[in-house]
């Protein structure tokens, strides 16, 4: 009987003990392949589309997203080794921090395409705002369990929310499209953690009125807050077609672009990435390459992966250890599905031009990293919920 079991046993361990080598061992394995499969999607894109984005380095983009990459996938396992909980011990300081480091580009930050929102290190620019996001998450739901407990639910709701104003804030007046996922995650860490829906509703309303106060009776009353071209990109999607050389042409060209691509796509044939009309078709607009070049069929692909990435980030809700596992998760679902629908929106002419990435797939460094290390959370989540069992790779 008991020599029965030895060869039962010895491969399954065997196999443990290689992913335990190169750090896999114990993650969520379709969390991973969805993460690595946008990436190579990406990569994929960007080699086939942007040979002719700068000249006589026609695969510098490809070939920085590849070391971009490669380094979030470091940080991924890195970050999963972790017991996400000791984050929320360090909640102060991390909150601090992530203050801290998006003040900082108001005195040392550089301008990129129009906002001042990175700050140039020695061998790379950062984004402090795309770290901030996560970092955002580890600590508003630290302090959603620290203070669940203290005063009534009035004053918890306006705790939170005053915690997620303050960065919010900041990012607001460096990037319009980042602020808007930070809030996007605290409205989130919030509806998690039980905050009641009247009070909800009445922050909904607020919102409202301030956007109709920005966009509507200020510019009318002759005081504008936004400039002409920031209100113009935020408004144009509701009547593109009389903005076309305008704030409308980009959304234009991109829709154009997603409409030729058909079932299959159109492959080396996709004139409106190739020759540049579809603007930013590195960033901004990468879906609207990927639907003409590839098709429905691509463009489907795209779009089941990250379901999947969605879907296994929910689950660790359910999985999670403790109540603070539950925020993270909440929060790290909410900010990717948050990029994903605005930017698809965006390609799609449905949604406002914010300048939101597409995760894990746009092109940009500080983005990738920082959606990786998020990445990595969750498998911590997942790690840690399944310690005791010693679960499989994949379950």
């Amino acid at each position: 009987m008991e020599s029965s079991r030895i060869p039962r046993d010895s491969a399954p361990r065997a196999g443990l003990k290689l992913l335990d080598r190169v750090g896999f061992a114990g993650m969520d394995g379709w969390l991973a392949f969805s993460a690595l499969g946008l990436l190579a999607c990406s990569l994929f894109t960007l080699y086939e589309a942007s040979d002719s984005s700068i000249a006589g380095a026609p695969q510098q983009y490809v070939q920085r997203q590849a070391l971009y990459g490669l380094v979030g996938i470091i940080g991924m396992i890195a970050v999963s080794r972790i017991d996400y909980s000791r984050f929320r011990e360090l909640r102060v300081g991390i909150y601090t921090f992530l203050c801290a480091s998006i003040f900082a580009v108001f005195t040392f930050g550089v301008a990129a395409r129009g906002s001042t929102n990175q700050l140039e290190l020695p061998f790379f620019t950062f984004q402090p705002a795309e770290l901030g996001k996560l970092l955002l998450i580890l600590a508003l739901a630290g302090f959603v369990i620290d203070g669940a407990r203290r005063g009534s639910d009035a004053q918890r709701t306006i705790r939170y929310l005053a915690l997620g104003l303050v960065p919010t804030g900041l990012v607001l007046l460096q990037d319009l499209g980042t602020s808007l996922v930070f809030g996007a995650i605290t409205i989130a860490i919030m509806v998690a953690s039980g905050v009641r829906w009247s009070h909800l509703a009445v922050i909904g309303a607020a919102l409202a009125a301030f956007v109709t106060i920005v966009l509507v009776i200020l510019p009318m009353a002759g005081t504008p807050v936004l400039k002409e071209y920031q209100q113009d990109r935020l408004t144009s999607f509701l009547n593109p077609s009389s903005t076309v050389g305008d704030a409308g042409y980009q959304q234009n060209q991109a829709k154009v672009g997603i409409g030729a691509g058909g079932t299959t796509g159109r492959g080396n044939q996709a004139t409106q990435s190739s020759f540049g009309f579809v603007p930013e078709r590195h960033t901004d607009f990468i879906f609207a390459v990927v639907a003409e070049r590839y098709g429905f069929v691509g463009a489907a692909l795209v779009l089941s992966l990250f379901a999947l990435l969605f879907w296994r980030a929910l689950r660790l809700m359910t999985l999670s250890k403790n109540f603070y596992g539950t925020l993270v998760a909440a929060g790290i679902a909410t900010a990717i599905i948050f990029q994903v629908f605005v930017n698809v929106g965006m390609n799609l002419g449905i949604m406002p031009i914010t300048g939101i990435p597409l995760p894990l797939m746009s092109y940009g460094g500080s983005a990738i990293i920082a959606t990786f290390l998020m990445i990595g959370v969750l498998q911590s989540i997942h790690i840690e919920s399944h310690a005791a069992q010693r679960s499989p790779w994949i379950d």
